[in-house]
């Protein structure tokens, strides 16, 4: 468990010691940041008619606003997120069944290819036995060609 850092900061004119579990880096920005939002309020003709309370309570609820502003937009992108997730696994199961489609489709046509080659051989086995009987007639042709002249 990392130490607490202790920091001294300025906000609005005013020093105030932060300590946390956080970097003395983050600290800072927080304090930076709520010096940005005083600052940016106390521009308004408004805020500096009202007292003290008001002020403080309208520099809490601009504060909040961005928070809630900020949360919206990190539940949008996580949930942007969860869909590209979806979507990611959705495309490897995808992905997956081509593959064994594939695989299915190669095993297919090497089976054909083995038929084809069967085939092959049994036409020239065929074609082989027609040339041998042709032969044989042929040569029995001309025996009884012979023995008829």
């Amino acid at each position: 468990m990392s130490s607490k850092n202790l920091i001294d900061v300025l906000i609005d004119g005013k020093i105030y010691q932060l300590y946390g579990y956080e970097s003395e880096e983050y600290l800072q920005r927080v304090a930076s940041y709520i010096n940005v939002k005083i600052s940016d309020i106390k521009k308004e003709e408004q805020y500096r008619r009202k007292g003290l309370e008001v002020q403080r309570t309208m520099v809490e609820i601009n504060i909040a606003d961005d928070y809630f502003k900020a949360k919206k937009q990190a539940d949008l992108l996580e949930a942007d997120l969860d869909n590209k997730d979806q979507q990611l696994y959705n495309l490897k199961c995808e992905l997956i069944a081509t593959q064994i489609r594939l695989a299915a489709s190669e095993k297919e046509v090497s089976n054909m290819q083995k038929e084809i080659v069967d085939y092959q051989k049994e036409i020239i086995r065929y074609e082989t036995l027609i040339k041998e009987r042709d032969r044989q007639e042929g040569n029995g042709n001309s025996v009884d060609s012979e023995a008829t002249q």
